[in-house]
């Protein structure tokens, strides 16, 4: 039976918070009355979104031209617990047009990420060679204690963060394992207050 106009609305309006399970839990639940049914879902996730409705909240060249409740209104569309499954948050700048034109050096950065990335694969492949798991953003709470160590140092940087209430308990967990990301790329054994540092900045939007 098709969906009239409101039904469609609804669905479509719920459909970023139907992402939850999936990205925590790699699979999705279909209930229907007698039965249920289990299906794979594993997958990477990268999603964009404007500051605010024109876009130009937090540039440095351009005015933003929304009031703070418009502000406020368009970021509720995503709710903290989605946003808050989220690894990493990045905020990307407009183009210069030197950067628009110079090909040639973005493809041999492009190149040279790919080695560290290819590099540092290799060595999550190592380090769960004996687990059902491939990569660090697939770690639970106990493989995190026992390939996350971290110094007295790094301890302290999140615990100001998580003490201030600026994170939940996945973010934080989500903090190790980036961090743990970021040391592998540099191919080191083990974290320091530097990847850490780096870590918290992704969960910053």
């Amino acid at each position: 039976m098709p969906l009239d106009y409101q039904e469609s609305a609804i669905c479509l309006y719920r459909l970023p918070e139907s992402l939850r399970q999936p990205l925590e839990q790699g699979e999705i639940m279909v209930q229907r009355t007698k039965q249920s049914f289990c299906f794979p879902a594993r997958f990477s996730l990268i999603a964009a979104a404007n500051p605010c409705p024109c876009g130009n909240n937090g540039s440095p060249e351009k005015e933003c031209s929304c009031g703070p409740g418009q502000i406020a209104s368009y970021r509720r569309k995503l709710s903290g617990p989605l946003i808050d499954r989220f690894d990493i948050f990045c905020w990307v700048p407009g183009l210069k047009y030197e950067e628009l034109i110079n090909q040639e050096t973005t493809k041999d950065a492009g190149e040279d990420i790919k080695a560290k990335i290819t590099k540092a694969r290799e060595i999550q492949n190592e380090r769960f060679k004996n687990d059902k798991i491939a990569t660090n953003a697939e770690m639970n709470v106990e493989q995190i204690k026992k390939h996350c160590q971290i110094d007295s140092e790094s301890h302290n940087l999140l615990r100001r963060f998580v003490d201030s209430g600026k994170i939940s308990a996945r973010g934080f967990h989500k903090i190790l394992k980036t961090a743990r990301t970021i040391a592998d790329l540099s191919e080191k054994e083990k974290i320091d207050s530097l990847d850490i540092s780096e870590a918290i900045s992704y969960r910053t939007i």
